[in-house]
């Protein structure tokens, strides 16, 4: 049995796990927190949603950066300060704005996609998360907004997703707690909301059920990976050791930029910061003020959803500032603000403020498959802001290519050694890495959606596709879209 370990317990981590244990593998879960879903997936806005698919690379976008910059409240906040990582991945950025089209249409084709396995998993696992499936509304309080959105529904709709315009007096029959002038909105009925946090504990305890060795409070201080094997050195309470594995998936979140350096790849995520606040529903008056309908305020960038009855969470905004977590008073009286302006009956007494680092790739698409510079690593990770929505996808998509890979059992399964004889450091930099074929991002994700879709039976590691054991990359699957390096 092939062991892979996984560095990354948040909810790509966990749902790469959980297919690569149904696929048969023998997994290592391996997280530095004490328990899963302790940070970027701890406190999100909670929606599941392919209705907010469309990517941020226009125009538009950079030009808010710049005017909004000294703006202490406002939605998208730059720091000016230099950095290089910053600017480079902004360049990269405006690089990617030819691309906004087709990058909207992938991301909504892929969420659709994670849909069936999500909640599938959940009711096979017996998972409760807060799931509220009422769909979600997004809200225009000008022409403006409300035109450039049916723009966007023609991206959505070629994509798969039925989402339509309603006038301000249907909103009002979709969710009578609003309140405000509107010019108008989109619902979308098959979007939903739930619990990340809730889910992504539940998926874990269920691939522990399963056999996965779970290694909590561990620090990766080293990666070391060649063609032969893959060694970690890993740090708990128990002091540093190396460790053997057949191969590795990286969702390490913003953490995955080091990891992939390390094998000799190259990963421009940028942890972007957003906020939330999760308002306690105390009494009547709140729990019957509070909307059970999901929003999205395409203005103000607020997200919403009801999770539970006595929950209430409010996100949004996006601050570029490097690897910061800290908590701004300023970045959450705006959400508090927001909350009091549009349901003047929910309570803000009680409230739980929270900030998360969301991991950004320039292109706004996740990097997922296999590693240009080691045949035996793979990539989960730069969901930005909707690693909720699409990890269930990307999960199967990089399981997928795990068995395409046909891994060799070159390796003691996840034994502990001393030095790591066998693996050589400089391999990759050396030009002993795979010669792995790369045909660069497949021209729609279609052949992603239909996978991710599909009803056949997992197959398990034994019985893999056939593949060129020197090229493992010529038979990975086509969804394999965005390849890493």
């Amino acid at each position: 049995m092939k062991h892979i370990a996984i560095i990354g317990a948040g909810i790509t981590g966990v749902t790469t796990c959980y297919a690569l244990q149904r696929r048969g593998f023998q997994t290592t879960l391996i997280e530095r927190h004490r328990y899963p879903a302790m940070q970027t997936s701890f406190a999100n806005g909670g929606q599941l949603s392919a209705s907010n698919a469309e990517v941020w690379n226009t125009p538009a976008t950079l030009l808010k950066g710049l005017r909004w910059m000294l703006r202490k409240d406002a939605p998208l906040l730059l720091n000016p300060m230099p950095g290089w990582h910053k600017y480079t991945w902004m360049a990269e950025f405006a690089a990617n704005i030819g691309k906004y089209k087709s990058h909207t249409i992938e991301t909504v084709e892929l969420a659709i996609a994670a849909r069936e396995h999500l909640f599938a998993w959940a009711e096979q696992e017996n998972i409760s998360f807060d799931h509220k499936d009422r769909g979600i509304l997004h809200f225009y309080n000008n022409e403006k907004g409300f035109r450039h959105a049916e723009k966007v529904n023609k991206l959505l709709s070629e994509g798969g997703l039925e989402r339509h315009a309603v006038t301000p007096a249907e909103m009002s029959e979709l969710e009578p707690t609003l309140t405000g002038d509107f010019f108008g909105g989109f619902y979308t009925p098959s979007d939903s909301t739930g619990d990340i946090h809730l889910y992504t504990r539940g998926l874990a305890d269920a691939c522990r059920r399963g056999g996965t060795h779970c290694r909590f409070e561990t620090q990766v201080l080293d990666v070391v990976a060649d063609n032969n094997s893959v060694a970690l050195e890993l740090q708990d309470n128990d002091g540093v050791n190396r460790h053997h594995f057949d191969g590795l998936v990286v969702c390490a979140g913003v953490g995955s930029r080091r990891l992939a350096a390390e094998v000799g790849d190259r990963l421009n995520i940028y942890p972007v910061k957003g906020y939330s606040i999760t308002v306690k529903l105390d009494d009547d008056a709140s729990r019957d003020g509070a909307p059970q309908v999901s929003l999205l305020d395409d203005d103000a960038k607020v997200v919403t959803s009801r999770l539970g009855e006595n929950r209430f969470r409010i996100a949004g905004t996006a601050e570029f500032n490097g690897a910061n977590y800290d908590i701004r008073a300023d970045r959450i009286e705006p959400l508090v603000s927001w909350c009091r302006s549009y349901f003047p009956d929910v309570a803000t007494s009680r409230i739980v403020p929270w900030a998360g680092l969301r991991p950004m790739m320039p292109g706004m698409l996740p990097r997922v498959g296999q590693s240009k510079r080691c045949s035996r690593v793979f990539y989960n990770t730069g969901h930005g802001h909707l690693g909720w929505t699409l990890s269930a996808a990307t999960a199967e998509i990089v399981a997928a290519n795990v068995v395409a890979a046909k891994l060799p059992g070159k390796v003691s399964q996840g034994q502990t050694g001393g030095s790591g004889a066998g693996v050589s450091a400089n391999a990759s930099a050396s030009g002993q890495a795979a010669t792995t074929a790369d045909s660069g991002p497949s021209s729609t994700i279609a052949a992603t959606g239909r996978m991710a879709r599909s009803n056949e039976a997992v197959e398990s590691p034994a019985r893999p596709a056939a593949a060129d054991d020197n090229n493992p990359g010529n038979d990975t699957p086509d969804n394999d879209y965005r390849r890493a390096g």
